[in-house]
C-alpha cells in the first residue's frame, strides 16, 4: 500500500478535484490511502468568519459554503453537506453570542474544512467508479492529547490506525481521510498544527508499514533554492530526512520537519510530487544518500528573513558553570525558541523569531548580562556535505565578499548537513542568488 496526500491547492475546485482523481486512479493498483487538506483557502475563510462573529457579531459563511456548493454542482455529485454547514453556523452563532474564541473552539472550527473536502472528493470517486469512503481522522484511529492547535498523537494511535484502515484497503476500498485533525480520548476535536495534513499522511504510512508516503504539492519537489528568488533552481532527485528537515526549518515550505518524524522512525520513504505536473519525477526523501567524488558539495540553499540577533556579553561567563543555563532559562520563561547559537569565552550570540516580546526578554537578560538586540536580519542556510565545510565556507565567504556583504554570525557543527550565517534582510536574496550561481550554475 501507499499513502497519497494532496494539499489545499490540489483540491481547490472542481477542476483540481478531477485532476487529483485522475492521478489517484493511476495508483489504484498500489492500494492507496488518500489524505486531503481543506479546499483552497477554506481554513483562512473559517478563521475570518470566526473573527467576524467574535468582533462584530456577524455570522457569515458565504466564502466557505459557496465554493463547496459550486464544486458539487460542477461535478454533478450526489452528496449532502447541509448538516455540516448547519453545524458550522451554530458554532459561529455561539461564538458571536459568547464573545469568546478559545483554542479548543478554534480547532473545532477549522476542522470543517477537511471534513467537507473528503466528503466531496469521495462522492466524486464513487461517481467515476472508485469505491471510496470518507473518513474523519478520529474514525481512522487518530487519538491526541488536548494541546489544542498543536496536538500530539497518543501511542495508541499507532495500533488503532492499521486496525481501522488495513481491513478497508483489503476490501478494495479507497479510504479518503481528513488531514490535520484528531480527537482526544474525551471526543474533543484537535488540530495537529503546522504541517498537520502531511503529518497525518506520514503517520498512516509509518503505522501501516506502507511502501511510501506521497506528498503532492504545487512544486516539482524540493528545489535547490526558492524559485521566487532563483528562477534556475533545480529539483533534487533524492535527499535525506535530515537535509529536508533542516531546509524546512530554515525557510523551505515544502515539508514540515514534524511531518517527517514518523517516517524517520520507521524508514518509510517520502516522495514529494507536483499535482500540477504529475510527470515530473519529484524528490524522494530517504534515510541516507550515497556520496561519490562527483557529488556537489551543496544540496540546497534557503533563507529565512525577519529574525532577531541578540549579542550577549559578560566577563562572568568565563569559567563559570551554569551561566549559560541562566541565560537560556530566560528564553524558556518567555516560551521562545532559539534558532542559531555561536559562543566565545565571554559572549554568546543567538537568533530568535521576531514574533516575541523583545522588551521583556531584554529586561530579564539585563539582570545578568550586557545585551545588544538587532532586528531585520536574515538567516542564510546552506545544506550540504559538512565534511567539505572548508570548501563551502571559503566559496560562500567569497560570494559575500564580492557582493560587499558583511557576514554577522556563523553557526556550524551541531548539524552534519547545515552551515548557517546571518546577513541583513535587504541583502538576503542577492546572497542566495550569488551562492546558487556559485554552487549550481
Amino acid at each position: 500500500m501507499i499513502v497519497m496526500k494532496f494539499g489545499g491547492s490540489s483540491v481547490a475546485n472542481a477542476e483540481r478535484i478531477r485532476s487529483m482523481a485522475d492521478i489517484v486512479r493511476q495508483y489504484m493498483p498500489r492500494r492507496p490511502v488518500l489524505v486531503l487538506s481543506a479546499m483552497g483557502d477554506t481554513t483562512d475563510y473559517l478563521l475570518e468568519a470566526a473573527d467576524s462573529a467574535l468582533e462584530m457579531g456577524i455570522v457569515s459563511i458565504h466564502k466557505i459554503e459557496e465554493p463547496h456548493r459550486k464544486a458539487i454542482e460542477e461535478l454533478r455529485l450526489d452528496v449532502e453537506i447541509t448538516p455540516l454547514i448547519e453545524e458550522l453556523k451554530n458554532l459561529l452563532l455561539g461564538v458571536s453570542m459568547i464573545k469568546e474564541l478559545t483554542k479548543k473552539t478554534k480547532d473545532y472550527l477549522v476542522s470543517f474544512g477537511e471534513r467537507l473536502s473528503v466528503r466531496i472528493a469521495s462522492a466524486y470517486f464513487k461517481k467515476i467508479g472508485v469505491n471510496a469512503k470518507p473518513i474523519d481522522a478520529w474514525e481512522a484511529g487518530f487519538v491526541s492529547n488536548n494541546n489544542y492547535s498543536q496536538a500530539w498523537l497518543l501511542k495508541e494511535s499507532w495500533e488503532l490506525i492499521p486496525q481501522r484502515l488495513i481491513p478497508l484497503i483489503e476490501e478494495g476500498i479507497l479510504p479518503v481521510v481528513t488531514g490535520f485533525i484528531a480527537k482526544t480520548k474525551d471526543g474533543v476535536i484537535t488540530t495537529l498544527g503546522r504541517g498537520g495534513s502531511d503529518l497525518t499522511a506520514t503517520v498512516i504510512a509509518a503505522a501501516c508499514g506502507a511502501e511510501e508516503a506521497q506528498v503532492w504539492k504545487d512544486v516539482d519537489g524540493i528545489l535547490s533554492g526558492d524559485p521566487h528568488i532563483v528562477p534556475s533552481a533545480k529539483p533534487l532527485s533524492v535527499i535525506t530526512y535530515e537535509e529536508a528537515a533542516e531546509l524546512a526549518y530554515y525557510g523551505a515550505q515544502v515539508l514540515h520537519p514534524r511531518a517527517m518524524q514518523p517516517c524517520v522512525k520507521t524508514g518509510v520513504p517520502v516522495l514529494v510530487k507536483n499535482s500540477y505536473n504529475p510527470s515530473a519525477p519529484g524528490t524522494r526523501i530517504v534515510s541516507t544518500v550515497e556520496k561519490n567524488a562527483a557529488s556537489k558539495p551543496v544540496r540546497a540553499i534557503t533563507t529565512r528573513k525577519n529574525v532577531t540577533m541578540i549579542d550577549i556579553a559578560s566577563t562572568r561567563m568565563m569559567g563559570q558553570s551554569g551561566f549559560l543555563e541562566r541565560v537560556f532559562a530566560v528564553f524558556t520563561r518567555h516560551d521562545v525558541s532559539v534558532d542559531m547559537v555561536a559562543t566565545s569565552e565571554v559572549s554568546v550570540s543567538v537568533t530568535l523569531d521576531t514574533a516575541c516580546n523583545l522588551d521583556r526578554i531584554r529586561e530579564d537578560l539585563l539582570e545578568i548580562v550586557h545585551v545588544d538586540i538587532k532586528t531585520g536580519k536574515a538567516i542564510i542556510t546552506i545544506i550540504g556535505d559538512v565534511e567539505r565545510s572548508s570548501e563551502i565556507l571559503s566559496r560562500a565567504c567569497g560570494v559575500c565578499f564580492d557582493l560587499g556583504v558583511q557576514v554577522q554570525m556563523i553557526s556550524q557543527g551541531a548539524s552534519k548537513v547545515n552551515i548557517s550565517f546571518i546577513v541583513e534582510n535587504t541583502q538576503a536574496e542577492d546572497v542566495v542568488r550569488g551562492l546558487h550561481k556559485e554552487f549550481f550554475d
